[in-house]
């Protein structure tokens, strides 16, 4: 059975003539016949019988009709869909870090969809780390995300977004805020609060740490800045993190290392050579564009 096959029948069920039937579709009644025949001998039913001049549906016509108009209707909203998606809407999963959750991702994507053209493409938003994040870009999960750069992935592209600086983080009033200067070697002597170290930051502090000849007593592991500085508020020990928005939420010190400037890159990221409809693609070029104006 073909999709044309469903159209003939469909056209004959509303006619009621073949000959009429013919015309709308442009073929010649006998074309249109044999068609009808073919189909009905695949279908093992009769799907018409005559009247006088024109045609009636049998019991089993009936039926069919049925089936044949949800499934034209369904072909009709892909299609329709389809055209969309080829066009400026579209649809855009994304998946970013928690760092990019309270400002870099909302703003972003609020600067795109102002564009022209753009105001109808939607978003799902999804938070997540870095190692996740790259399994649901290659299975198709995600279309693009924001995270860390992951070594051996060569078909993937990461374009750099911005450079947060690490800093270090401690209570309030914690010795280490006294100090005129701080350096890495002063996290040996507390308790360290260390990130997850399966995530994009606990591999980027764990061989800063192997660099440096840095041992610090990692006290315990959290997920993500949010997580890491409530301890750190709470006197659980300190932390060296990137430097972002969430802090401003917590009362602690923020402290500059004096002896090495360090900062993390949070990337973009898409799969190489893949197929992107058009509002995924101007999303990129869109990012792209923002970071080189900066």
């Amino acid at each position: 059975m073909t999709l044309n096959q469903m159209i003939y029948f469909q056209t004959i069920a509303k006619h009621e003539h073949f000959r009429l039937a013919a015309t709308e579709l442009n073929l010649s009644q006998p074309s249109l016949s044999r068609s009808i025949a073919t189909l009905e001998d695949e279908l093992g039913v009769i799907l018409f019988e005559r009247k006088g001049r024109n045609v009636a549906l049998t019991k089993s016509g009936k039926l069919f009709l049925e089936h044949v108009n949800r499934i034209l209707d369904e072909v009709t909203i892909a299609q329709k869909q389809m055209q969309t998606l080829s066009g400026n809407a579209g649809h855009i999963d994304i998946a970013y870090v928690f760092p990019l959750a309270a400002s870099y991702i909302p703003h972003t994507v609020r600067c795109f969809l102002n564009k022209p053209k753009n105001e109808n493409v939607t978003f799902n938003f999804h938070q997540s780390h870095t190692g996740e994040m790259i399994r649901g870009l290659k299975n198709e999960r995600f279309d693009v995300i924001f995270g860390s750069y992951v070594e051996g992935e060569p078909e993937i592209q990461f374009v750099p977004i911005m450079n947060q600086e690490m800093i270090v983080i401690t209570p309030v009033g914690h010795p280490l805020a006294t100090k005129e200067e701080i350096t890495l070697h002063d996290l040996e002597r507390y308790p360290v609060i260390g990130y997850d170290r399966t995530s994009g930051l606990g591999r980027f502090t764990k061989q800063t740490y192997a660099s440096y000849g840095i041992n610090p007593n990692i006290f315990c592991e959290s997920p993500n800045e949010n997580a890491i500085a409530s301890l750190v508020a709470e006197d659980f020990g300190i932390a060296l993190v990137a430097d972002t928005d969430t802090l401003d939420h917590f009362q602690l010190e923020r402290l500059h290392l004096s002896d090495i400037t360090l900062h993390h890159t949070v990337y973009m990221a898409y799969l190489k050579g893949h197929y992107q409809i058009p509002a995924v693609k101007n999303f990129i070029s869109f990012i792209k564009k923002e970071e080189t104006s900066v």
